[in-house]
């Protein structure tokens, strides 16, 4: 048997999610390199594999230039070059951690990542984004979470599913016993959430 609630569903909500745009993220420019000042290089995303925009990146010694097209209301495609500032914050083993600088007005905000908006790249927060997780629903939410504990004690997936009592091979017997516990525990609460989404009535 299948999981339950293949499909998602959401709180009503007027906010489009981050997964609606295209973002960069700075730790994946630290993590390849290409923070490194004086060079360049071309980004693009893809969705079910079909293309759905790209940039060309240029590193400086504080930051990065952004090159693309943009078009705002309808209006024709123009171009664009935006300099995103990055600063730099100590880590607790004496390294250094990269954090883009977000250029929206009155911003400033450091962040991970910035999201491609209709004229610019900008933080969520200015451009009013949910999280997608933000947007389930406590049954869903609840839901997914046991979903993965069932991953991770090697279950089939769907909270409908019988409980297994085998530890799977190489895991510790104390981690076993704690994946067992938050089981049940999230367990219980994907049922009573059921019942109150739906209104049931326990047997």
């Amino acid at each position: 048997m299948g999981g339950y609630g293949s499909g998602r569903s959401y709180h009503l909500s007027s906010k489009d999610t981050t997964s609606d745009y295209r973002s960069i993220d700075v730790r994946y420019f630290k993590k390849q390199g290409l923070l490194k000042p004086n060079q360049s290089y071309s980004l693009s995303w893809s969705r079910n594999g079909k293309p759905t925009g790209s940039i060309y990146v240029q590193a400086h010694l504080y930051g990065v230039s952004l090159k693309y097209k943009a078009r705002v209301n309808g209006d024709d495609w123009a171009d664009r070059n935006d300099l995103i500032l990055i600063d730099w914050t100590g880590t607790n083993f004496g390294g250094e951690r990269p954090w883009f600088i977000c250029p929206a007005s009155g911003c400033g905000k450091r962040v991970a990542k910035l999201y491609g908006g209709r004229a610019m790249f900008a933080c969520r927060h200015c451009l009013d984004l949910a999280y997608e997780s933000q947007r389930e629903s406590d049954l869903y939410r609840a839901i997914r979470h046991v979903d993965k504990l069932r991953e991770k004690l090697g279950w089939e997936p769907g909270f409908l599913n019988g409980r297994g009592w085998t530890k799977p091979k190489g895991m510790h017997q104390k981690t076993f016993d704690k994946l067992l516990w938050e089981y049940d525990k999230y367990h219980g609460k994907t049922n009573s959430q059921l019942i109150k989404e739906f209104n049931l009535r326990r047997v």
